[in-house]
């Protein structure tokens, strides 16, 4: 570590941590040095915002704001440092520990560039170095998202997908299921919204070659002015049949957004298309509750083996303990056995026994084409047509919209 003063060219300083003590960071202080060699400084709060001011500062690329929950009564300086090194021009990452997500929200907010939680994941403090160091992508004309019609009143079907255990394929559910309904009609084309509520890892934007936009975040924090207008800048187009609200293009917190914000989100979705389809993330939230009483059918996939069996368990034990709406959940299994497989249909059949539930869906293993689509950023129907998974999905699809159409028309 050397100290925050400008030798020559080759010498001069790159970053420079700002914290309270620096030594309550140690992890912190070995993955600087690793990245940086002995071109970084450390700082304390009041000595950073006079060091901006000083010609040695013009070299800085980046300063790591490290805090914990004692510094969070200083959070006033600590977003006056963030607008400092912005005027600058100089990236802000935040490290924190044990630090509120509204702490963490207004910080974001000051203009923070990335957020690391501490302690340090390996290598995550180089991988946001490498992200900030990235040059901005020249902008792309992109399609204007289709404006929401001023007046129109629907009261949308929402159907939400989630993964009770990591990569049994509720993102391909999601965005194939949100694909089929939009296009399960030549003449009159439901409108339908894909809303992806994973806001650290998910993916939807991958699997259909979208761009995150800083649009999302700034819609999701302030949910309270939220219009037509700005949730439709939110959105994004494609193919000109299907609105998307990907993930934010920063990994931040699932609590960041409470009960009330999702409740507006789907509120305004609902009553401006015909279907909404939410990808939730794996984890329960205190907003998942909010999600599963405003569903009208929720699709919880799992896989045949111990795990999917287990998470299945806990969750039914949880939300009946909670006397929350149980019989909204839809089970669904994916990569399920084949028609002639006996024994693996045997073993469905006793799994739904053992558990308590009704596993109603059984979805095909697609393949390889499956994650050939979403690397390609196409749903299955545009890239394998005839793949079994999308035919599985497509059927649900009308089933669903068979459905809907008939309670419209009976109402």
């Amino acid at each position: 570590m050397t100290s925050a003063t400008l030798q020559d060219e080759n010498d001069a300083i790159l970053a420079c941590t700002i914290s309270r003590d620096v030594q309550n960071f140690d992890l912190l202080i070995e993955d600087m040095e690793a990245a940086l060699g002995e071109r970084w400084g450390d700082l304390g709060f009041a000595e950073a915002l006079a060091f901006f001011s000083q010609p040695e500062a013009e070299s800085l690329q980046f300063v790591a704001l490290a805090l914990d929950g004692d510094d969070e009564d200083n959070l006033t300086m600590m977003g006056e440092i963030i607008m400092r090194a912005k005027e600058k021009s100089i990236k802000v990452v935040l490290i924190a520990e044990d630090v509120t997500p509204a702490s963490l929200h207004q910080l974001l907010r000051k203009g923070a560039d990335e957020f690391v939680p501490y302690p340090l994941p390996e290598n995550e403090l180089q991988e946001a170095i490498e992200r900030m160091n990235k040059p901005d992508p020249v902008a792309a004309p992109q399609p204007a998202a289709s404006p929401l019609a001023n007046g129109t009143s629907k009261e949308g079907a929402l159907f939400v997908v989630q993964g009770l255990a990591g990569g049994v394929g509720s993102t391909t559910m999601a965005v194939n299921l949100a694909w089929e309904l939009a296009t399960v009609s030549a003449k009159e084309a439901p409108k339908v919204c894909l809303i992806d509520l994973d806001l650290q890892y998910g993916s939807i934007s991958t699997f259909l070659d979208l761009p995150r936009h800083e649009a999302v975040f700034e819609m999701l924090s302030d949910t309270d002015s939220m219009d037509e207008e700005s949730f439709g800048q939110a959105l994004q187009t494609f193919e000109d049949k299907l609105q998307v609200l990907t993930a934010p293009s920063d990994m931040v917190p699932l609590d960041i957004i409470n009960p009330e914000d999702i409740q507006r989100v789907i509120d305004t979705a609902r009553s401006h298309f015909d279907y909404v389809v939410v990808d939730m993330p794996k984890t329960l939230v205190h907003w998942s509750e909010t999600v599963l009483q405003a569903s009208h059918v929720y699709f919880a996939l799992i896989e045949l083996d111990m795990r999917s069996a287990q998470n299945a368990l806990r969750l039914k034990r949880a939300l009946q303990a909670e006397e929350l709406p149980f019989n909204k959940l839809r089970f669904a299994m994916n990569r399920a056995p084949k028609f002639t497989d006996l024994n693996g249909k045997g073993r469905v059949k006793r799994m739904g026994e053992s558990l308590g539930i009704s596993i109603d869906l059984l979805l095909p293993d697609g393949g390889k084409a499956v994650m050939q689509s979403g690397d390609h950023g196409l749903p299955l129907a545009n890239s394998a047509a005839k793949n079994p998974l999308r035919r599985e999905i497509a059927k649900l699809a009308q089933s669903l919209h068979s459905l809907g159409s008939s309670d419209a028309e009976a109402a």
